[in-house]
């Protein structure tokens, strides 16, 4: 199985994210950022999380922060824990006592050319990782980030949450030439459960009538603030390219990140356009390609993760 890290910060959907990684692919480590909540509840989300899942695996907290912007929350949606909605298990265990870089190294070299960061907050842990040891770069067989998007957004008009919350970070990243894939809201706003499917986990164990708990109370933030009628499973599909790449549609293309300050601060520029060889005067030309984009999710998908949740609690019921 690929080995992977989960740079996170539980977070409903991350925690359907640990789950299906734990079932499908080596979970290595943990590390949070700031996002969903403060880095003090997306760590406790995480521990917690490990203890309910039996996962005896290093968790590191990392960057508060953006790097050079002030921090904003996901609590409007998420909670006043950051996974509001259900009663978790008191961590059994402090985080690791070292920052999330530091974890992110360690297991990058013990894991070089095989390990997979997945990345599914905001992208400041992985920046400042790849700057503190240039070699990192090479040392990833590739990092998989749920962010962005190429229509409406979540946070502004047209920007996504993960790469809002620090597009400084998300720009360093996507340039840094470390092989990528991205899956953005235009995407896993498609792969969601309805309020049946999330009934169905009610006939589970603990792990599974868990899940359905946080689930509801995510879907009925949605439902509050976006009006949506299904809970948008966004993190897990950052992992669907190293557990069943048939699963999501992707692309090559060229995708920037806008630093602008305003309107389009934060947003996800992908140069979808299919330009010929050709003199193009006027017309911009389409930069390298630095990403493999998320188009289009199989129906499959859904019931492949609640699938996975399943599995998982079976295995500890």
């Amino acid at each position: 199985m690929t080995p992977v890290l989960l740079d996170c910060d539980p977070g409903h959907d991350d925690a359907v994210a640990l789950i299906y990684a734990a079932r499908h692919l080596d979970l290595r480590a943990i590390t949070t950022v700031f996002g969903n909540q403060s880095l003090e509840h997306v760590t406790r989300n995480a521990l917690s999380l490990c203890r309910l899942v039996q996962l005896d695996i290093p968790v590191a907290a990392g960057a508060d922060r953006p790097l050079v912007a002030q921090p904003i929350h996901g609590g409007t949606i998420h909670g006043k824990t950051g996974l509001d909605g259900a009663e978790l298990p008191e961590p059994d265990r402090a985080p690791a006592d070292m920052h999330a870089v530091e974890l992110i190294l360690r297991t990058a070299r013990a894991h070089r050319g095989e390990l997979v960061i997945a990345a599914t907050g905001a992208l400041t842990n992985v920046a400042l990782a790849l700057a503190t040891e240039p070699r990192l770069k090479d040392w990833l067989r590739g990092i998989t980030i749920m962010g962005g998007t190429t229509g409406i957004g979540n946070v502004t008009e047209i920007a996504e949450f993960n790469i809002y919350a620090d597009p400084e970070a998300a720009d360093r990243v996507l340039r840094a030439g470390v092989p990528a894939w991205l899956v953005g809201l235009d995407v896993t706003r498609r792969v969601g459960v309805t309020a049946a499917d999330i009934a169905s986990l009610r006939g589970g164990g603990v792990l599974a009538r868990t899940m359905a708990d946080l689930l509801d109370f995510f879907l009925a933030s949605l439902q509050r603030v976006h009006g949506l009628s299904t809970a948008s499973l966004h993190d897990p599909c950052a992992l669907v390219p190293f557990i069943d790449p048939s699963l999501i549609e992707y692309r090559q293309c060229c995708v920037q990140v806008s630093l602008d300050p305003g309107l389009t601060r934060g947003v996800t520029v992908a140069d979808l356009r299919r330009l010929r060889n050709v003199q193009l005067g006027q017309i911009r030309p389409t930069g390298p390609a630095n990403v493999h984009l998320a188009r289009e999710p199989s129906p499959a998908l859904v019931p492949h993760i609640l699938a996975a949740i399943r599995e998982v609690d079976a295995r500890l019921t």
